[in-house]
């Protein structure tokens, strides 16, 4: 921990930029299914605020698209983390999710996404430094996957990273605007990958050993992935932007093709059919879908914690409607599960969402830039 001195000249170098806001402020009460929550500012002054995740111990990492990193102590102390790769930040791209993984206490690795310069273009990257004991810098950051170049325009890097329960990696990855891509076993565009600490293959990814396929694909025929998360029993869950209707909710099977862009429950932005259908033999439905599109954002399946009754229920953030979506696997409905809408004057463009420790589940709002968490009231 930064002595009071320290701390001090660490709060004025940035208060420009990131104020914490003391844990008294708080919303109004707000009625939900699981009773009452009140929502609190934790920390505010970001600029397009993209992925956050915690340290043990207590702290929570936050990355900012333009490629700032944050460390938010539980004390309320904060610094600017240097270290950090040189992102591409145009268009949707720059420093993306951030990810710690479960042996932090030992290795202190922090594993980063971001969109990366190639030639005329850019690519979805994968990198890890090390945290020091003051949280101040990453140092020896390297990169551990690149997506292969050819592609520009600036749009659907997807980015989410998730350890899966072996230690290996998975990362999503947008079709980059360009559609067939996705369909293609030589292309990383709209895929998830998976790969181990140091950027090997593993050896029972599902493409390992197939003519002409990156052995680094573990599942193909996404969109734009912009939510991940691990359910109770391991597996790999992905939220992905549609076009105009059609966002998608998908459970990930290895080697599974989730249809883009052949299939979709959606529309091209002038209004024409999307492929073939919204079926086709050999692809997958989703498991629940949206339409019209709500824009989701980061994902997180909850444990129970503190809201017994969400115990299992998937919830997203939506960066159009201002609001957190709540899906209940319980309750069926025309589209898939059942949906809360959970909106209040913080959830304005909600980026990401994580559970604390605690069980308090935490968010990014956009149009705030801060941190917010929701607690029982």
């Amino acid at each position: 921990m930064l002595n009071p001195f320290t701390a001090r000249a660490a709060l004025f170098a940035v208060a420009a930029v990131l104020c914490p806001v003391p844990a008294a402020v708080w919303s109004d009460s707000l009625a939900t299914s699981a009773g009452p929550v009140r929502i609190e500012r934790v920390a505010s002054g970001f600029d397009e605020p993209w992925g956050l995740e915690f340290l043990p111990g207590g702290g929570v990492l936050v990355t900012e698209r333009a490629g700032q990193l944050t460390l938010v102590r539980s004390d309320g102390t904060i610094s600017r983390v240097t270290g950090l790769p040189k992102v591409a930040a145009a268009g949707q791209g720059g420093l993306l999710d951030v990810m710690i993984p479960r042996d932090f206490p030992t290795s202190r690795d922090v594993f980063l996404s971001f969109a990366t310069p190639q030639g005329t273009g850019e690519g979805t990257a994968l990198g890890v430094g090390r945290l020091n004991e003051d949280g101040t810098a990453l140092t020896g950051f390297r990169v551990i996957f690149e997506m292969a170049p050819g592609s520009n325009g600036g749009r659907h890097f997807g980015s989410r990273i998730v350890e899966a329960r072996d230690g290996t990696l998975f990362l999503t990855i947008g079709e980059r605007g360009e559609g067939m891509p996705a369909q293609a076993l030589n292309r990383h565009q709209g895929k998830v990958v998976r790969i181990t600490r140091t950027g090997a293959v593993p050896a029972d990814n599902p493409f390992v050993g197939v003519a002409g396929a990156l052995p680094e694909i573990y599942s193909l025929g996404h969109r734009n992935a912009q939510g991940a998360a691990l359910d109770g029993q391991g597996r790999l869950w992905i939220s992905e932007h549609g076009a105009m209707g059609g966002d998608e909710v998908n459970p990930i099977t290895p080697g599974a093709n989730y249809g883009w862009p052949v299939i979709s429950y959606g529309l091209n932005y002038n209004g024409s059919r999307i492929g073939e259908g919204t079926s086709k033999p050999g692809m997958e439905q989703p498991v629940h879908y949206w339409d019209p599109s709500i824009a989701p954002s980061g994902l997180l399946i909850y444990s129970g914690k503190l809201w017994p009754d969400w115990r299992g229920d998937l919830f997203s953030g939506s960066l159009k409607f201002d609001h957190i979506s709540r899906l209940d696997p319980d309750r069926p409905a025309p589209t898939g599960y059942a949906e809360e809408r959970i909106t209040a004057p913080e959830t304005g463009r909600v980026r990401d969402l994580a559970e604390a420790p605690d069980g308090s589940i935490w968010f990014l709002s956009v149009n705030d830039g801060a941190v917010y968490r929701m607690v029982p009231d």
